[in-house]
């Protein structure tokens, strides 16, 4: 496997990065089977492992704490925090009194004293970036951290930061973990190119676009697999589905499964250093190893742009971000009083 440079850490990651939310109560709850998987990955040549606290509520640290036992010195190992662990309006969030707390907790459950990063999962809008820079700052000179990251920032955010770390002379994030598959290309437009111009690694999720681009939903079938049992709306998509009846004959004719085009085409991009792959089973691990010697050709490329445009997303992920002017119709609207007077 040929690696990669993290940003510019200096570190060397495998271009796909082994995921584990799907390790535990929420996916696979036999811990046994689940550490073999992470086996499985890592003799493949995988170095990269990411995790969250919130997955199955530390559950999933727990069992990647079981894997790398004796392994740990050979793996670069990177966890998240920010989604609520707890009843507690402070158990979450990006304070620093929630960050320090929730470091602590996932080092205990991995079972080490530092992890090579730690990503923030989700903006906190209602909190002052230094508040949060300031607070990883310490904890990377504390030696808990070697490097950190963002998660699903839009690039205005990733900007933000990079001038505010530069400004107050804090860490800076090296990484975002944006989405980012053949059916969601928007971050082509900003985020990539931010990346990019400020050195930072961009570890992709869901390249396999929650699971419609592994063939098994189609259009006029109703999906009957794990992830349905979630009540995602974006597998039942039409316009999802449509592109990718388009797509199954593309991967037919260029000769492999649609999950080795889906995840080729993510890691082919120049600012993606590693797509996150998440198998439930061993089945699912050995189909996506198949295909981690796979690239697509120019032509290819160019037929997947010609069904996706570059930038542009068909649809959306359940599980995507959306910032407070999106989510609050109230951010875009004005008062009546203030409408009567225009």
């Amino acid at each position: 496997m040929r690696y990669r440079t993290l940003g510019r850490t200096g570190i060397k990651v495998s271009p796909y990065c082994l995921g584990t939310m799907m390790f535990g109560a929420l996916g696979n709850p036999d811990h046994g089977d689940s550490v073999r998987i992470i086996h499985k990955a890592l003799d493949a040549g995988i170095n990269f492992v990411d995790t969250a606290d919130a997955y199955a509520r530390g559950e999933s640290e727990e069992i990647v704490g079981k894997a790398l036992k004796g392994r740990r010195d050979h793996v670069v190992l990177a966890t998240k925090a920010h989604l609520p662990m707890g009843e507690d309006p402070n158990q979450r969030g990006n304070s620093r009194r929630w960050l320090v707390r929730a470091l602590e907790d996932s080092l205990r459950r991995l079972g080490t004293d530092h992890v090579d990063l730690f990503q923030i999962h989700r903006p906190a809008p209602d909190t002052d970036i230094e508040e949060t820079l300031s607070a990883l700052t310490d904890l990377l000179r504390a030696g808990k951290i070697r490097a950190i990251g963002s998660s699903a920032f839009p690039a205005s955010d990733i900007v933000e930061a990079q001038w505010t770390a530069e400004r107050r002379g804090l860490a800076r994030f090296r990484t975002e973990q944006p989405t980012y598959s053949i059916l969601n290309r928007s971050i082509e437009r900003e985020v990539l190119p931010v990346c990019e111009r400020y050195g930072m690694g961009a570890l992709v999720w869901s390249p396999l676009a929650g699971g419609l681009l592994t063939g098994r939903y189609r259009k006029g079938q109703e999906p009957t697999t794990h992830r349905a049992g979630f009540g995602f709306q974006h597998l039942k998509d039409e316009h999802r589905l449509d592109v990718v009846e388009r797509l199954v004959p593309l991967a037919e004719q260029a000769g492999m499964p649609l999950t080795h085009l889906a995840t080729a085409f993510a890691i082919a991009h120049p600012g993606v250093t590693s797509a996150i792959i998440g198998p439930r089973t061993m089945d699912h691990l050995d189909d996506l190893l198949a295909g981690a010697d796979v690239s697509l050709s120019d032509e290819i490329l160019d037929r997947i742009d010609a069904l996706v445009p570059p930038g542009t997303d068909v649809g959306r992920l359940d599980m995507a971000y959306d910032p407070p002017a999106v989510q609050r119709p109230a951010l875009r609207r004005r008062d009546h009083g203030e409408r009567a007077a225009a």
